[in-house]
């Protein structure tokens, strides 16, 4: 069966309370830490257990460390867990003094360029496909942003994008996803909460416009507590992992985290709250709506197409591939199609539009039916190569090697990769006969 995540935002969502669960339900500290070292800032964290409402939680601290090897802990004076998250570019009027307390960095730390900041990703120790989501975040973060105050993003001010809280929020969760290693995610609705939030440019309703519009195409609601309960790095994380929002799904339940927002209400714990599980059974409707995105191409470099792809399975697309046609006037083009899932449509639309040369796009929401999945290891001489294998009602369908593995092997053994797939295949079906796999 395949490994699922829930996310239960009763209490909102902030980008050091998904980090925060995530390490409560097992990822190692140390595991984030290696992730995050690699950056080169000079910033660690501390975690602590407290009590939210009478439940425990995981709570998680920036720690600045100072020039004369003293460690600075940044509290947050008031919000939710940390307000702003430091990722609001309209906040950049507050002193650090007054603000949030969450960390705010001045000189080398702050202003950083959304450029500078993929740069930081790119140098750092997640997997491929974590520095492309990474970085894909940090942009999406940023194009909100631009989008509000009307300017390019390369005009966005980038003081509180660019402050290391936010890029350690972003980073440390793709290094914990990374590690746990799950294949779907699901969300509760995210409640919002309530009231009214002050930035530098006045008071505004909750949540606030860049939360707002990092939530679009997602479900939310507002409750009783007139507080912010989402910040923008919580709005960024949830709706860029999760693929479908509802109750939780049939599973069976092997690890629970909660991590501890700031403030605590009485009567409410502020927490988010994970759950992690094998999925049971599923129906075709558990599967989930998905969204098509097609358009016509014929006066593009076919070398874009490459870079095209890459950006939108980095914002989440679940498939892209483009088909050879023959347009109008005898001229041979391509027609780009993207699968996705409807709440991503309008990310995907803006890759498309900004990598492609398309002046428009079409789509269509549709139901799917997919097999269960889920990811087994066997052992080869050279290395370890996992095997993808997909079920229905609880029988093999399909079972095929990672190719990756797959090719680290075969270069470790100097064996073609054509006979280490074989091995892989071999081996898992010995483990299958003997009920280990």
């Amino acid at each position: 069966m395949a490994r699922v995540m829930y996310f239960d935002c009763s209490s909102g969502a902030a980008g050091d309370m998904v980090l925060g669960a995530l390490i409560d339900a097992g990822v190692p500290l140390e595991a984030v830490r290696g992730a995050l070292g690699s950056l080169g800032l000079n910033h660690d964290l501390s975690t602590e257990r407290v009590m939210r409402a009478g439940l425990s939680a995981t709570y998680l601290s920036v720690v600045r460390k100072s020039a004369v090897g003293r460690d600075h802990t940044h509290q947050p004076a008031h919000g939710h867990d940390q307000a702003h998250d430091h990722d609001h570019p309209h906040d950049h009027a507050h002193r650090h003094d007054e603000h949030d307390g969450r960390l705010h960095d001045h000189g080398e730390d702050g202003h950083r360029s959304v450029d500078q900041i993929v740069h930081l990703i790119g140098h750092s120790a997640l997997s491929t496909a974590g520095k492309a989501r990474a970085s894909a975040m940090i942009l999406r973060l940023a194009e909100a942003e631009a989008a509000i105050h009307n300017v390019p993003v390369s005009e966005v001010h980038l003081h509180e994008v660019g402050a290391v809280d936010s890029i350690i929020d972003i980073v440390g969760a793709v290094a914990a996803f990374e590690w746990l290693d799950v294949d779907d995610v699901v969300s509760s609705p995210l409640n919002v909460g309530g009231g009214s939030v002050t930035i530098a440019h006045g008071t505004y309703p909750v949540p606030a416009p860049a939360t707002l519009r990092l939530l679009a195409g997602v479900p939310v609601y507002g409750g009783e507590i007139q507080s912010e309960l989402v910040t923008p790095t919580g709005a960024l994380v949830v709706s860029s992992y999760a693929k479908s929002y509802g109750p939780v799904p049939a599973m069976t339940v092997d690890r629970i985290g909660y991590g501890a927002g700031t403030k605590d209400f009485p009567g409410r714990p502020n927490v988010l709250r994970v759950v992690i599980g094998e999925r049971t059974a599923t129906t075709a409707s558990d599967a989930g709506d998905v969204v098509k995105i097609e358009c016509e191409i014929d006066d593009m470099n076919p070398q874009l197409f490459g870079p095209a792809f890459d950006r939108l399975l980095a914002a989440g697309a679940l498939d892209v591939y483009a088909t050879p046609i023959q347009m109008k006037k005898g001229r041979p083009g391509s027609l780009l199609t993207v699968l996705g899932r409807p709440a991503d449509r309008s990310a995907l639309c803006d890759v498309v539009f900004r990598e492609t040369t398309t002046i428009g796009v079409r789509f269509a929401v549709m139901g799917r039916d997919t097999l269960e999945r889920a990811s087994h290891d066997v052992a080869l001489e050279g290395g370890v190569v996992r095997m993808k294998v997909a079920t229905r009602r609880g029988v093999v369908v399909n079972a095929a090697p990672e190719f990756d593995d797959c090719v680290r092997v075969a270069a470790a053994t100097g064996q073609p990769v054509k006979a280490v797939q074989a091995d892989a295949l071999r081996a898992w079906f010995a483990l299958a006969d003997k009920g280990h796999a």
